[in-house]
């Protein structure tokens, strides 16, 4: 059964332009969950512009949530993972400078250090994600150094949709991994820049179990309300 993480970030950044406490990201969570979500998806950044380390704990700690918190491979915030232990990692690249995060991890140059840090947590029981490129080697990579998971990068398909371009070998690069994956028993998840027409395209691709969604959501929600999206989300996942 496919399943829809809903990103909550930006509920987050709305509440820090004013500095205070509204909106609230734990209530956001458990108003998402209440409305149909399958897990949460917060981004723990380095410079803490949206999800801030109370939010993390606080939203972890609620029961019967399932929480997938991404993080880079930074020091400190790896240290601050395996302390709020949320039920899933998706262990995310990282550019200070970069306003969304702009392709998937670099697994060639970073091997070691990631492997570390997925034996961290699988000691505790952390089920971890791994934000890859539609590219073959990273999949065998993902296996290699120990992934549960990974989640397929769909910006530049979405991309490529939104801006009404041809996408068929776009997609097919994405099938080929998903294919790739389910095959050598890794998980297989998709996110970034999905919207309604993007996502119902990759449903399509049976090995895809997960799409983590959350700035088209949020964004849509202005307009329509958030439990009208995500039940138009689940209903184009589940059918």
């Amino acid at each position: 059964m496919k399943r829809l993480g809903v990103n909550i970030d930006h509920v987050a950044t709305v509440r820090n332009a004013r500095g205070e406490f509204h909106p609230d990201p734990y209530k956001a969570a458990l108003f998402v969950k209440k409305k149909g979500a399958d897990s949460i998806t917060i981004h723990l950044r380095e410079d803490r512009r949206h999800i801030r380390d109370l939010d993390a704990k606080k939203i972890c700690s609620i029961k019967k949530l399932l929480v997938n918190l991404e993080i880079s491979t930074n020091k400190n915030i790896v240290k601050n993972a395996l302390r709020i232990k949320p039920k899933f990692i998706c262990i995310v690249p990282e550019n200070r400078n970069e306003i969304t995060t702009e392709g998937g991890l670099n697994l060639k140059k970073n091997k070691n250090k990631i492997k570390k840090i997925i034996s961290q947590f699988k000691k505790k029981k952390i089920r971890t994600s791994l934000f890859v490129n539609p590219n073959i080697k990273d999949i065998y990579l993902s296996k290699e150094i120990g992934a549960d998971c990974v989640e397929i990068h769909t910006g530049h398909f979405s991309n490529l949709i939104k801006s009404k371009k041809s996408f068929i070998k776009e997609f097919l690069k994405i099938k080929k991994c998903a294919m790739l994956a389910s095959k050598i028993g890794v998980e297989v998840h998709a996110g970034h820049g999905l919207d309604f027409k993007s996502t119902k395209m990759l449903t399509k691709i049976n090995e895809i179990v997960e799409f983590n969604i959350g700035h088209f959501i949020i964004g849509e929600s202005i307009f329509y309300g958030l439990p009208f999206v995500i039940k138009k989300f689940k209903r184009i996942i589940k059918n």
